[in-house]
């Protein structure tokens, strides 16, 4: 009777285990119908090769890890900077995306880009596929030119899971210093 009662125990404790990973691998409905990740992407790396002020056209590339147990796609991304000297304007026909690393580049991602005019300058990177959980993403933004004056410049980062009502979770703050060449 004993053997018996473990072997229900050990049963029901590992269905209950199995249910649990089940309901933190489904995306989160919040009560307005409002979809949000299970566990968000987070931010791995924010990196440029060019990191002296002025340089015309560099690239800043921004590498995402979307967690396979997140539940939904990526389908947006914003970058809003909130620090730094002067406001960097990015090139929206120039911005690019891959699977990878920078280091590791994989298939090529389809997106829309797009600058909002509001106070913040918001940039938006909307990809055309989104992102399964358990890859990795790296979004490659575009400016015009590197800042004119040399210091550090901060960007907060938001995911947004794929769908017609979302949330926006943030990922974290990515970080870019540029140097003055004397």
């Amino acid at each position: 009777m004993k053997s018996i009662s473990r072997l229900l125990s050990t049963l029901l404790g590992s269905v209950g285990i199995w249910s649990l990973t089940q309901v933190v691998a489904s995306a989160v409905t919040l009560n307005n119908s409002t979809i949000a990740f299970a566990e968000p992407p987070y931010l791995v790396s924010v990196s440029t090769p060019y990191t002296n002020v002025a340089v015309p056209e560099p690239t800043y590339y921004f590498t995402i890890q979307v967690p396979a147990n997140a539940g939904e796609q990526l389908q947006q991304v914003t970058f809003t900077q909130i620090e730094g000297t002067e406001q960097i304007e990015f090139n929206q026909n120039q911005t690019f995306a891959f699977e990878g690393t920078r280091n590791h580049q994989g298939s090529k991602l389809t997106l829309h880009a797009r600058q909002s005019k509001d106070k913040q300058q918001t940039f938006t990177v909307t990809l055309d596929s989104p992102v399964s959980p358990g890859k990795t993403v790296t979004i490659g933004l575009r400016p015009y030119s590197n800042p004119l004056f040399d210091g550090v410049y901060l960007f907060s980062v938001t995911a947004f899971p794929s769908g017609q009502k979302t949330t926006g979770q943030t990922l974290g703050v990515g970080r870019l210093q540029f140097y003055t060449n004397y």
